[in-house]
């Protein structure tokens, strides 16, 4: 019994910041019914290859990308563009706690399956909306995809080399980090409306935007550019406020040292049979390192190039300093760490005999998340849904079937 195991979820979105949502609220116990197209389903469905392999080595039409975001959760087909369709969402909408849905702003008004329409028949109701810009403003009305807002919310002015080395230019994150941020900002939010609703039994319209987002996941840039008034720019793998904290080059490629203190510079300085640095005038202190950056990295460089990665990592770590490897994902999956926390899982597929997973990070005590099912597949559960929480007979089905409303 998930810790929301007592929380039904309509999930109407799509692609990734929606779906993501959905699924952590599904890995918590909660009962997720994803509402998807007939015959297409989620965008995300075709967005392969890489699909799903099947026992005989076959692919099974599931894409990779789908299997992301979807787990734990059941999929029923309507046509909501119909009315009969309409009269099911908002049926179920009556029977949940929670809907998600990351349509355009009014785009599900014309339906009767926007947040007032939907309040009217269920006053409790959790009502969580994500679009690119939110609900007001003069890019409301806009589309908003991850990697337009992550150039129009500043993240690739700070992703990328330095204007002054070759190869200089903005760099996307290499994941649609704004969606899954958005995911995780709109998860916290649909708690805290459960929290409130708990206290007063009063339900809310969430609004999520993904530009909002962006500029609030800036963090320690956004506020170096507010208290100062200048944009910072990019620094490649190096760190706007600490020096030394980026990647170095070792005798059989590179690893990454993370430098938070001036304790552990000395340490690091020991280590790297350099002492005299620690005392250094120019780098005995944090903002002295960071103000004479250009003149310490060159120097660090040329020592780090005399071990190995292992080496440095081993005897760095002995002494106390933060560092690591730049892992591949193959060497992710297969580090020590990762393989101990269980963060590779797979789960039983109805196509594909099973489905790999990654496992959720959260780990509770007392209400641990539940790996229940795999994926759907689409419309998968769309009769046992309709007949379990709606009551729908078998010949109300077939009636609804050959209309194509499921």
């Amino acid at each position: 019994m998930g810790a929301l195991s007592h929380v039904r979820v309509l999930d109407l979105s799509r692609v990734l910041a929606g779906p993501w949502a959905g699924q952590i609220l599904a890995d918590l116990g909660a009962d997720v019914i994803k509402v998807e197209r007939p015959g297409k389903g989620d965008d995300t469905r075709a967005w392969g290859p890489p699909f799903l392999q099947s026992a005989n080595g076959r692919s099974t039409g599931e894409a990779s990308y789908y299997l992301a975001a979807n787990r734990n959760k059941r999929s029923v087909t309507i046509d909501f563009t119909q009315a009969k369709g309409q009269a099911l969402v908002r049926a179920l909408a009556a029977e949940s706690d929670i809907v998600i849905e990351n349509f355009k702003v009014g785009g599900l008004a014309a339906y009767g399956l926007d947040y007032e329409s939907l309040k009217a028949i269920n006053p409790k109701l959790i009502y969580c909306s994500i679009t690119g810009f939110g609900q007001t403003g003069p890019y409301a009305k806009r589309a908003g995809y991850d990697f337009m807002i992550q150039g129009l919310g500043g993240l690739m002015s700070l992703t990328g080399r330095p204007q002054s080395e070759a190869g200089a230019g903005p760099v996307k994150v290499g994941v649609a980090l704004t969606d899954i941020l958005t995911g995780l900002y709109s998860t916290s939010a649909i708690l805290a409306a459960l929290a409130h609703r708990e206290r007063t039994g009063a339900g809310q319209c969430i609004d999520m935007a993904l530009l909002d987002v962006q500029v609030a996941c800036l963090a320690n840039q956004a506020m170096n550019y507010l208290t100062t008034g200048n944009a910072p720019q990019r620094l490649g793998n190096a760190h706007p406020n600490i020096v030394p904290y980026q990647d170095f080059p070792t005798a059989d490629g590179d690893f990454i040292l993370t430098v938070g203190n001036d304790g552990q510079f000395r340490k690091f300085a020991e280590v790297a049979g350099q002492p005299q640095w620690a005392d250094d005038p120019r780098f005995h202190s944090n903002a002295l390192r960071v103000a004479h950056r250009a003149e310490l990295i060159p120097l660090i460089r040329q020592v780090t190039v005399f071990k190995t990665t292992a080496q440095w990592v081993e005897q760095l770590e002995r002494a106390g300093v933060p560092c690591g490897p730049i892992n591949d994902l193959d060497g992710v999956f297969k580090d020590p760490q990762v393989i101990a926390r269980g963060l590779a899982m797979s789960l039983p597929h109805a196509l594909g005999g099973v489905v790999p997973q990654v496992a959720s990070p959260i780990r509770l005590s007392e209400t641990p998340v539940e790996y229940r099912r795999a994926p759907p597949l689409l419309g998968e559960h769309t009769e046992s849904v309709l007949k379990d929480v709606l009551g729908l007979h078998e010949g109300e089905l077939v009636e609804l079937r050959a209309a194509a409303v499921i």
